[in-house]
Formats: C-alpha cells, structure tokens, sequence
C-alpha cells in the first residue's frame, strides 16, 4: 500500500493536466508546499468538486490553473439517477478516456450512510448472474478514479449535514483484480489529513482470488473483506462463476482461514439467492457445514434481475427459510435489505449501457 496518499493524489492531479509530476506543476504556478496542502485538503477532505470552490486559493490563481486544465476530479458525472423513495443514488460518470463507471450512494435508516464504488470500467470474471459481469472488462481504474466516486456522493453528503460512514467496493468490477490501485483507493479514504474513513468501516470483496486474499492478510489493515460465494460447492459455483475453476470451493476457504488465523478478522460471505439453483434446503445444509465453527458471516442477497442473466430470484419466503437453516446450524447471518431497484442499482445490477459485450474469458 502506498505510504503517502497526498504525493499520490497530487501526482495524479498533475498527470490529468498534462505536466510530467507535481514538481512541474509547482513550478507553472509558482506553487509553494503549503498550496500544496490546500489543495488536497479541500479535495480530500472537504470533497470540493471544482478547483473554482477552493476558496482558500487566490482567484486569480484558481482561474490560471484552470484555464491551464487542472481538473480536481479525474471523472465527470454523466447522469445522476435517484430511487423513488429517496433513499439511493446512482451515478455515471465517465473517465478521461471515455470509459464510464457506475457507483451508488445510500442513504439508510438513521445516521448510516454508504458509498458503493467501482474498481474496474466492467469486469473480466464473467459472473452469470450480474450484470457488469456479462457486459464485459473495458480496463481497470487509477487509485484517484476509484477514490473520485467516494469524493464525489461525499459532497452530497456533506450538503445535507450528514457523513459518510461506510465505504464499500462492491460496485463494478473485481477489486482484486485491479489490486494495487484498490490499495491505494482504501490509503486515500483513510488518510487521516483527508477523507479520514476508518478501516473498519471500509469493505473490499472479492469473487475469491486466492493470491490476492493472502496478500490482503498481509496488508496490516483492519479493511473487512467479502467473499462472493454464491454457492457452497463446485458443481454450482463454477457454473455460475467461471472463476472457481481456477480457485475452487476448497481452495477459497483455505486462504479465508488462513486470512483467520493471521488477522483475527471476521469473512463475509456473500450469498445471492437463485431459484432452484443454490437455495434448497440442501444447499443449506451444505453452506453450513462450510460455515460452522469458523470467524465467518453469512450476508444473504436477494437477486436482482438483469438483462443478460436467465435467472429468478427466490421468494421472500425461502430466503428467510435458508436464512433460519443457517442461524439454527450456529451460522451467523443476515439478510440484506436491497436498495434502489427501481433505479438499477441494488447489488449485481451496476452496468455502464456503453460497455462492451465480453471480449474474453478469464485466464
């Protein structure tokens, strides 16, 4: 993980508007450190959308940088879409290249209040019953374009009085896929002289990659860590996620409990709820088996239909059955309340309209 999410963010911004590093970039402007510190302050932390907005710099300063194309955001949003009960928010925006991501703010019942964010324009994995998988992997995104998400619903957030308490990279693509540039993200969101986000109220999830879930349990951070499970064997698992023939069932939950033993941290555990594919009684009984007697948590999704998927979601009804299974097998669990549906934007449902059908299987 990057030691210094200031320089990483100032080079970033210095990069965007053409100059070589942020020495160049001072030396245009005549910029001495301490603008330096403004500068990311308010972008940061004060999640300040437009470089015109700092008001702690000169304006004529403001407007010679911006005539010179210093941008604070390194993405623009494109459409900004509410659910019908207010609760939820999601955005396009599009990326310096064209490329475009979508992210989701919720706003839930009392003070909690979190950000979903994208690490990838798409995903490579191929997962069948999302939406961003079966559209296809366009390429991964910078620290600064997966922190500019977060930064972005900040503002809104900030508006209203409220903070953000909870981020979560569950948006489009595999963050273990993009895995350093994640880490960078997750430094930016806890930097202390900025956005200031505790690890603990930071998630990353994976569809499983075993290398990178150890080198998670290396990192020395309390980040929590999702596993996108989604079916308790083999047979079921891979012909839904293409990915567990690389990292099967066993494999996966060896490296979750190694991650266990070295961090003493919890695994979540996502589960989302297909009829007739992984939610009989049987799977129940077998989910269990996998999850008893260790530090785990079982999150139960209800599915949200997409375009591309030949899928039903189970009823409300066996949802809560499988949940009760569980919780009478000792396993811990929950049931996820989905938010913004109507809008497209519940879990599984994120999906740039411009992304490209898959080009490629992963390899």
């Amino acid at each position: 993980m990057t030691s210094d999410p200031r320089a990483l963010w100032l080079e970033a911004l210095a990069r965007r508007a053409g100059f070589p590093g942020v020495q160049a970039l001072c030396d245009a402007f005549g910029l001495r450190p301490y603008r330096l510190s403004q500068l990311y302050r308010a972008a940061a932390k004060e999640c300040v959308r437009a470089l015109g907005d700092i008001t702690t710099l000169p304006k004529d300063l403001r407007n010679a940088m911006e005539s010179s194309g210093v941008r604070v955001s390194s993405l623009e949003p494109e459409t900004i879409q509410k659910s019908q009960d207010g609760s939820t928010r999601k955005g396009l925006f599009r990326l310096s290249d064209g490329s475009e991501v979508e992210a989701v703010l919720m706003e839930h019942r009392g003070d909690r209040t979190t950000i979903c964010i994208s690490s990838q324009a798409g995903c490579a994995f191929a997962c069948a019953f999302c939406s961003t998988g079966q559209a296809g992997f366009t390429r991964s995104l910078s620290a600064v374009e997966i922190f500019d998400q977060a930064r972005f619903f900040a503002s809104h957030v900030f508006a209203r009085g409220k903070r953000v308490t909870n981020v979560v990279f569950m948006g489009m693509g595999e963050p273990f896929h993009n895995y350093d540039a994640v880490m960078g993200a997750v430094a930016l969101l806890n930097d202390p002289q900025g956005f200031g986000l505790g690890h603990r109220h930071i998630t990353v999830s994976t569809v499983g990659l075993v290398d990178k879930i150890d080198a998670f349990a290396q990192e020395g951070i309390q980040v929590n860590l999702a596993i996108s499970l989604h079916a308790p064997n083999d047979i079921v698992r891979a012909s839904i996620m293409p990915v567990n023939r690389r990292y099967p069932v066993a494999d996966l939950l060896a490296a979750c409990e190694r991650y266990v033993q070295r961090t003493h941290r919890k695994v979540f555990f996502e589960y989302v709820m297909l009829h007739g594919v992984n939610d009989s009684d049987a799977s129940a009984r077998e989910l269990a088996a996998l999850m008893r007697g260790h530090l785990y948590h079982v999150n139960l999704i209800p599915y949200n239909a997409t375009p591309d998927a030949p899928f039903a979601g189970s009823s409300d009804e066996r949802i809560w059955a499988f949940a009760k299974m569980l919780d009478n097998a000792g396993v811990p669990v929950t049931v996820r309340h989905n938010m913004g549906r109507d809008i497209a934007a519940a879990c599984g449902q994120l999906r740039a309209e411009t992304q490209p059908k898959a080009q490629a299987a992963v390899k």
